[in-house]
């Protein structure tokens, strides 16, 4: 008997000895871009400053791969935090302005030094392009 009471004694002194963790608080939800232009193959349309068909992607892991005809395609990374799309070249970040996205047209502005570079892409198609 006197085992039994032990026993109970020890089971009590270890429950009230029990505590449970507090649950972790939820992760915030990652801020992302708008996906209208993440992971599409985008052509210069128009630009004053860029060469009309070149390519631009927007991984949505983050690379920014440039290409075009005339060049060696060139990597990057690009981000959208708090609203806004930076765009890096070369290890530089440039602030980038969407001034508009739809599903046929993405129009940026890049603040690059100097004088900002617009240019307005449309979706690139796929196969062989005409000159």
């Amino acid at each position: 008997m006197k085992t039994v009471k032990t026993l109970g004694a020890a089971a009590l002194l270890l429950a009230g000895c029990a505590t449970t963790s507090p649950k972790p608080a939820p992760a915030p939800a990652p801020v992302t871009a708008p996906t209208g232009f993440v992971n599409k193959v985008w052509k210069v349309e128009a630009s004053p400053q860029i060469q009309k068909g070149q390519l631009y992607v927007f991984l949505s892991e983050g690379t920014l791969v440039i290409a075009s005809e005339t060049g060696t395609p060139a990597l990057g990374t690009w981000r959208y935090e708090k609203g806004a799309l930076t765009m890096v070249e070369e290890s530089r970040p440039y602030p980038t302005d969407i001034l508009e996205l739809t599903a046929k047209t993405f129009r940026i502005r890049m603040h690059n030094p100097g004088e900002p570079v617009e240019m307005t892409l449309v979706p690139a198609e796929g196969g062989s392009q005409s000159r």
